[in-house]
This record gives structure tokens, sequence and C-alpha cells, in this order.
């Protein structure tokens, strides 16, 4: 509520006695504290169990404790003591449970129990396993397999994604989108066209040989906590890090080692951030290009900073490119940077002086509607001094949730050329679909249009995480069919279907029995490094199923009999899942089980690492961009437009609030709050704490509006404001996305403030 909201002075630092003491919280509050504080040294650890958070490497070895603030919160929030039996739901409609926060609703507990929808009572009912299995299959046998929306949150592991696609694509659907779409999609489809793979190119032994770290639109403190031991090393050697982001984010600033008792007690925090730049959102084509443009003009001046031995070696289409770069209007550069020559200038020579570098980045360059060029533009950057295949060097794309980008590499994707489909018709013989399935967006518009008839999910919470809130709720209602494979209760169960089941599955974190003893399953990386994680708890409840088994159920259920897939065997023993996953793509995952089980796991080969361009021409592109304005129709710029970027607190994972302490920020108590510029308060006549409204301006005749909004004065760029995610993805429209890639543009958004 708008009265509970506290500002304070923000931490300095990242790490440190807060993280320490927001850990303590948590582990207070969700109960079992003694016994999950034990179980934290085991997190990210070869014979532990892999974070359920977020996707950053793992060292090997590894550290002491090799666990962040974010990642406790996450094995806190999973292994709760609160639990949500049959008598919760007896005691509350769906439509009271409605009244209930999005953090109330996931705080009440774990699922214990398979559950259906009851219309007559409107509350959720218990069912068992095999009428839960039976009622899905026959519901979806009478669909249209193309209208039917098999969707993967990040958090699935290799095991249960890959049974989930063969599933759908068996039935007859090549609809799996995956939490992908909504993030680094604009990668996938940039970085193959540039350099010849989806992913980056560096490991974590790259940042032992950097001399330069360029972070763009990545808040690592609050996103991937524990790269912060690597920018902590790379600092204390001299590295210069620069930041290019429109928050003045502290916790990236300055860091605190928790586990280091000599800042803890002593020297305290230190910096890590040599430059700390405001690039406006949306600007970061136009910088990335000034930065391209200096570096042309200085090497054409007789400096020599780029590497021709290189671009003649290994590229193709330099020449166009540095055409281009050339013809760009300097004013044109600064003002849609927002940043000044002389401090692209200042970037420039730190870049330029360094033997390699890094370019890091998160959805502040992908959410973006040039999200795919803001991509291909910072490659141009690291080709034009070599810096891709080069010890020290490289792209970085910092995956969100823990297993996001393993689940696309065992073929979580709409995109049917990219799974290996000939393989799969010799391998388990059936014919699967050929055309192209709906990714999130699209999905999304067929929900509204009407055309989706069911949605499942396999974990996520579509209904708070998709754009265009106000027309997508009412139009999920009027799904026939809902499916939810989860832990817990999140607000995607209340906004339902006119059939909805709610499946609890055990968490990576529980022990898994199945036929041939205890399971263990596997993920992958940001750096396409694979491990296993091995369950450590006793479920929360004995009628949980793992989520093999519940795919597995509803696979018997829907599919007609097929002696090459024996759903029973594989989830009877995951190792015979990974010797499917081994045969669909040998050159990847040859000897998957025992590799995994090898200490640190193994890593995909990644071609692009080798120099070798596995790309139509046969080397890495240089790709000239078309124009410095992607968002051209989106009226920013005009007078009373401000531009919106939606962000994460330090409280909270995807869409899942773990408290209302944004210590970072200095915000507590509540995230119905817009962010601005102390100038732009003033101009507009607004005080702190001021209740407003946003609405998004845009032509299209839907309106978009967020209420009840308290106004609280940030470092941020003038003309721009901020706000938490979800709480204001009712302002993004559906159709402002990445123009190649569909990632919704959630970092640029035209608003105007209504007091």
């Amino acid at each position: 509520m708008p009265n509970d909201l506290r500002l304070r002075k923000p931490d300095a630092a990242s790490g440190g006695w807060g993280s320490l003491e927001s850990v303590a919280g948590i582990l207070g509050r969700e109960g079992n504290a003694a016994s999950t504080a034990l179980l934290l040294p085991k997190q990210n650890k070869h014979e532990g169990f892999q974070c359920v958070s977020c996707a950053w490497a793992k060292p090997n070895p590894p550290h002491l404790m090799e666990f962040c603030e974010n990642g406790a919160k996450a094995t806190a929030w999973d292994l709760t003591s609160n639990r949500v039996a049959a008598d919760f739901f007896a005691a509350h409609t769906v439509r009271e449970l409605e009244a209930l926060s999005d953090y109330e609703l996931e705080q009440a507990g774990r699922l214990t129990a398979p559950m259906r929808w009851d219309a007559a009572t409107d509350r959720y009912v218990p069912a068992g396993w095999a009428e839960a299995f039976a009622a899905i299959g026959t519901a979806l046998r009478a669909f249209d397999p193309r209208e039917v929306v098999f969707y993967a949150s990040g958090r699935a592991s290799n095991e249960a994604a890959f049974m989930w696609q063969l599933m759908a694509r068996m039935y007859g659907s090549n609809n799996l989108p995956d939490s992908s779409n909504m993030c680094h999609e604009s990668t996938s489809v940039a970085l193959p066209a540039a350099i010849g793979v989806p992913v980056g190119t560096t490991t974590l032994d790259d940042f032992e040989h950097t001399g330069c770290i360029l972070i763009i639109g990545q808040n690592t403190a609050v996103n991937s906590p524990r790269m912060l031991h690597q920018l902590d090393d790379a600092a204390a050697r001299g590295v210069p890090i620069i930041i290019l982001n429109p928050l003045r984010e502290h916790g990236m600033e300055r860091f605190t080692n928790p586990q280091n008792p000599v800042q803890m007690l002593a020297t305290g925090s230190h910096r890590l951030a040599a430059q700390f730049h405001q690039v406006l959102p949306g600007g970061d084509l136009a910088a990335l290009a000034g930065l391209c443009r200096l570096l042309l003009d200085w090497d054409a001046a007789g400096e020599r900073v780029v590497d021709h031995d290189f671009i003649a070696a290994h590229t193709h289409g330099f020449p166009d490119f540095a055409r281009a770069m050339r013809a760009l209007d300097w004013a044109e550069i600064e003002r849609r940077a927002g940043l000044s020559r002389a401090v692209l200038e200042r970037v420039a020579r730190a870049y330029v002086r360094a033997g390699s570098a890094m370019g890091i980045y998160g959805m502040g360059l992908t959410q973006h509607r040039a999200g795919v060029e803001n991509i291909r533009m910072l490659v141009n950057l690291l080709l034009m001094r070599g810096n891709i295949g080069k010890p020290g060097g490289g792209i970085c794309p910092v995956r969100g949730h823990s297993n996001v980008q393993g689940q696309r590499a065992v073929w979580i994707t709409e995109k049917p050329e990219l799974a290996p489909l000939d393989r799969f018709s010799e391998l388990f013989g059936f014919e699967p679909p050929r055309e192209k399935g709906m990714d999130v967006v699209e999905a999304a518009g067929g929900v509204i249009q009407g055309r989706v008839k069911a949605v499942l999910q396999l974990g996520g919470n579509l209904v708070r995480s998709l754009p265009e809130r106000g027309l997508l709720e009412p139009a999920w209602r009027r799904l026939p069919l809902t499916v939810m494979i989860t832990t817990k209760l999140n607000r995607s169960h209340l906004v339902h279907g006119q059939a909805a089941w709610l499946l609890p599955c055990l968490s990576r974190i529980e022990l898994d029995r199945q036929a041939s003893g205890v399971q263990v399953v596997s993920v992958e990386d940001s750096t396409m490094g694979i491990h296993p994680s091995h369950g450590q708890r006793e479920p929360a409840s004995p009628d949980l199923r793992s989520e093999p088994a519940i795919i597995a159920g509803i696979a018997k259920a829907l599919l007609p009999p097929n002696p090459r897939v024996d759903w029973d065997a594989w989830v009877g023993d995951y190792r015979l899942v990974r010797g499917a996953i081994a045969a669909s793509r040998p050159d990847w995952y040859a000897d998957y089980d025992s590799r995994m089980r090898r200490q640190g796991g193994f890593v995909r080969h990644n071609p692009a690492r080798q120099r070798q361009w596995q790309t139509p021409t046969g080397r890495a592109n240089f790709l000239a961009l078309e124009s410095l304005d992607a968002d051209a129709d989106m009226h920013l710029g005009t007078a009373g437009t401000l531009r919106l970027m939606t962000v994460r607190s330090n409280d909270q994972f995807n869409t899942t609030i773990y408290g209302f302490n944004d210590r970072f920020r200095g915000i507590d108590g509540s995230r119905d709050v817009v962010m601005l510029n102390q100038g732009d308060m003033d101009r507009l006549g607004l005080r702190t704490g001021q209740v407003v409204a946003l609405e998004t301006v845009a032509d299209d005749g839907v309106p978009r509006v967020v209420e009840g909004l308290q106004v609280v004065p940030f470092d941020l760029p003038p003309g721009c404001a901020a706000g938490y995610y979800p709480e204001l993805n009712p302002l993004l429209p559906l159709w402002h996305h990445a123009t190649e890639s569909h990632v919704p543009a959630a970092k640029s958004i035209p608003v105007r403030l209504r007091a």
C-alpha cells in the first residue's frame, strides 16, 4: 500500500553485512532456518544441488560458499515450511484469493497434491494423479495441436525439458515458447548471424586474462551476484570495469566480499567500476555505434587501433560496416545515446588500451525494439579488435533463469530448424511437425484473439510476466484448458482457463526417488557448462511427483503407444533420458551421463571460441545497422513523454517477490512506485511520495494505465522513468517488441504521467 513506502539512503555497496542480514531474514521467515542454512554450502557444488535462481557459471574448484544472496533466498523459498493443502483451498474461493498480493500467494507455501478447479464452487478441489492425466489427455486430443501452447520456464532440468518438447512434437505442436523468448531471444537471433553460435563465447577463465570489461544493461549486483567474485578479482588487478546503464546502481559500483573476513571487518567496500555512464534507455545502439566510429576515426588517423589482420583472416563485411559508421552524424549519436562524444572517448580509450576485452550484457540490451541490432553492434565493436576467440576476450550474455540456456539446447524452441527433427524421426519413429510454432508474444496474441485453446506451463507465471495484461487476463479466462506444473501458488493459477489443473512437482533440491533409485538431473549455465544436480531434502509432500514423471503421465494419456519411447522406463532411470539426448545430437552430448558426473561437469563445444565460424560466409560477419532510431513510431522525445524502463529489485527473482526491501535503491515497503529524475519532478511540480498514474503513449486505441504509483526521486537521466516488473507490465503493448526476435521491449516504453 502507498502508506507503507519508506525511503532511506541506499546501501553503498553490494555484498557485505547487508547481504548476510537479508539472507538471515528470509531464512527466519520461511522456516526450517537451521536445516536450510546447513544446506547452503552444498549449493552450486558438483556433489550438491544447482541453484534454482540464476544461471551464472560455476567455478571449478568452487568457492567455499558458492551461493549469493539471491540464490540463498531462492533455496529458502523452495524449502519453506509453509504448505498449501486441500484445507487452504476449501477455505478460499479463487476469487477471494485474487485479492492477495503476488508475495502473499507464494508465501502461502508449497502445493502438496494435484488439484482441479471446480466451477460450481470456484474452488480448487483435490484430484488424483490418474484422474488429472486422463482428463488432460482427453481434453488435448479434442484440440488441433497447433492451437495448444507448451510453455517452459527456465527452472526445468534438461531431462524434463527434453521430454516436454518431445511430447509436444509427438502430439503435433511446435508451440514451445519459453522464458528465453522474453529475455535473450535477441541474443539467439543476433549471434548466429554474426559469429555462428547462439550463445556467448566467454568462460570464467577469460576473467583472469582480460584487460577490460564492458558491462552494458546488466545489473550484476541484483541479477547475478556470484559474478561479483570475478569482477572483484579483475578490479583488484587494475582491470577497468566500464558500465553503461541508465540507472545509477550503487550495488554495481562498490562491493564488499562476504567471504573475505578482512573486507567484512576491516577494509569495508572497494570500488568495482572504473567508469559508470548513464546511457538513455534505448540509447545503447547509438553509444556502441559511437565507440565503433571513434575506433575507425583514430585508426584512419594512424593510431592502428583496429586489428586489420584479424579482420582480413576471419571476418566478412567490414568495408560496408565502416562506411555506414563513418556516415553517422555525431550530433545524432550524442542525442540518441544521451552521452557526449567526450564520454564515449573515455570509454573507447580504455577499450583500445586493453590487449583483450569482454562485452557483458543483459536485458538492458535485449529488451528493446533494436534488441538484435544492439547485440550485433556490440559484436562489431569486439570484432574490430579481434576480441572473439581470444583469451580474455569475448561476448558474454548473462542468462537469467537457472536452466533457460540448457532447455533451449535440448530443443525447447518454436523454430523447427533449430531442432534435430530428422534425427527425432529416425530415433523415435514419428514425423515431427515442420511448421514454425508460436513464441511467447505470438502465443499471447493467440490467446487474446481466441486462436489458442490450451496453455500448459512447465513452471512459470505467464499471466504476470507477459505484456498487455489488460487484454490478456480476460482472454486467459476464456481458454478451454490451462495446466500448471508448479511448486507454489501464483497469479497464473487464479487467472485460469475454464478447465484448470494444478500439478505440484518436486523442487530440484528435493530427493527424487524412482524405480532405479535416487535420480540426478542436469542443467547448463551461461557459459555452456553442464552440471549435475543432486536432490538433498525430503519432498514437501509424499503426493508430489517429479517433472519427468508428470510429463510422462500426460504423454501416456495423450499419445498412442510408441515402442521406441518408453515413458515409464525413462521416469524410472533418467540416464535413459540423457542417452536419448546424446543420441539426438552426439557432437554436443556424446557420453552425456559419464561426462556430466566428472568433477566440474562438461562444456558443450562452442566453435566460435576456436574462431571457427559456422555462418553462411564461413566468417564472422560485421553487420551494419539500418537506423539509430528503432522507436521512431513510439513518441519518444515528444513533449510530455517519458522513457520508462522496468527493473527488478534486490528482493525478487523474475515474478517471485521475496520481500519489499530494495536496499540498493533505498526503497522499502512498497513496489508501487515510479522513479524519476529530480529535475523532471521539479519541472512537473511533483513531490516525493505523491501518488500518480502512468499511461502508455500509443496510437492503437488500447488504454494502458497503472494507477496508485508513488513518486520516488532517483539518479537516472532526465526524461526517463523506472518502475518495477511485473507491476508495470500493463503498460507494455504486445506489439512493442524487438523487431526480429519478438522480445518484449520493456526497457523503453513511452509513457506520460497523470497526477
